[in-house]
């Protein structure tokens, strides 16, 4: 097992943990992006992608023109694919991936899901959050023999990343 999933209810803490631990590992040089809600008010109205450079990019919004619609979001995949190629053409001395999320937004992308693929069959650790729910391909990342799945709720986020910075640290250092 060298990959881990984090899965949980939406307001859980999962990007939390990504973020924490991207800190807490920075000495490896992660790699992967994070991605956090746009509101207009009080309304979730989109969702941005950050890579851990630096580099943004808006992703989903109501407001977009796109064929591919989620939900009530429409997913710039030209943007998410452009901050893809930026986030790991720079990726070569990495220890670590990071990706927040795999979901059915971010599974529309092709580029992604070779990519998601490429990652967890590397021979570096990813930690990922990914959808509980999902078609094919979420589905069959969950079954894979070296993916080990971590549940995080508001009662064990704390700790979970206790637990999670351990696993990680042992998987690093092996």
């Amino acid at each position: 097992m060298k990959n881990i999933l984090i899965h949980g209810l939406p307001g859980s803490g999962k990007t939390t943990i990504i973020k924490r631990l991207c800190v807490i590992f920075k000495e490896f040089n992660p790699v992967g992006f994070i991605t956090s809600e746009i509101y207009d008010g009080e309304n979730r109205v989109g969702f941005e992608v950050a890579n851990l450079f630096g580099d943004s990019r808006t992703f989903a919004h109501t407001k977009l023109k796109s064929k591919v619609i989620v939900g009530k979001y429409k997913v710039d995949l030209r943007a998410f694919d452009d901050l893809l190629d930026k986030t790991f053409s720079k990726e070569k001395k990495t220890g670590l991936y990071m990706i927040d999320e795999i979901g059915r937004m971010e599974c529309a992308s092709k580029k992604f899901s070779k990519l998601i693929i490429e990652l967890l069959g590397s021979n570096k650790p990813l930690v990922a959050v990914i959808a509980e729910k999902g078609a094919d391909l979420i589905n069959n990342i969950k079954k894979r023999d070296d993916v080990a799945l971590f549940e995080i709720t508001e009662q064990n986020r704390d700790l979970r990343i206790k637990e999670l910075t351990m696993v990680i640290r042992d998987l690093l250092l092996d």
